[in-house]
């Protein structure tokens, strides 16, 4: 997406802050379904990311992947588990349980000197003009294809795998 800098900086600014809210929400939401939307907000935020450093096919991607299957399979288990006896396992989700709190404290401050430490230039940036990156487009499908099915085939099935469990866990819950 050619976009000039102040648009351009607008546009991350306002996507910093809604992911940064809809991060929040998942956090400190005491009901699982508000947490589950805010979860969705926050991946189509990175979603957006991506379409602004022009790389469509990892947003479609993460918009199909995550947004349409994940995200949806994360709703319908919360949605099926509310009336059950598991329902009363939601507190341990909240912000009030000292370990879940030490544990996301720290993950925090991890990520936050990883952040820090770390050099962007090169790795978000990229200073290719938009057509040799337009250009290069079909190429990197292909390879995406050819490590998908080679490199990163044990990896690929193995989620495979979780997400046919999950599933089978929402239907075994859905039918009780």
């Amino acid at each position: 997406m050619d976009l000039t800098g102040p648009i351009h900086d607008i546009l991350v600014v306002f996507l910093e802050s809604a992911l940064i809210l809809g991060s929040l929400g998942v956090v400190l939401f005491t009901n699982p379904i508000y947490s589950a939307f805010s979860l969705g907000l926050v991946l189509v935020c990175i979603s957006l990311f991506y379409i602004l450093l022009n790389s469509y096919f990892v947003a479609a991607a993460q918009l199909l992947i995550y947004v349409g299957a994940i995200n949806v399979l994360i709703i319908f288990a919360v949605m099926f588990m509310k009336g059950s006896e598991y329902s009363n396992d939601f507190y341990l989700w909240t912000v009030g349980d000292g370990v879940t709190s030490l544990v996301c404290t720290s993950i925090l401050f991890l990520l936050i000197t990883t952040i820090s430490d770390t050099s962007w230039y090169g790795i978000i940036w990229t200073t290719k003009p938009n057509h040799i990156i337009e250009q290069d487009l079909i190429s990197n499908v292909q390879q995406i294809g050819i490590h998908l099915s080679t490199d990163f085939f044990l990896p690929f099935e193995l989620i495979s795998i979780i997400l046919l469990v999950a599933l089978i866990g929402a239907i075994t819950m859905a039918r009780q």
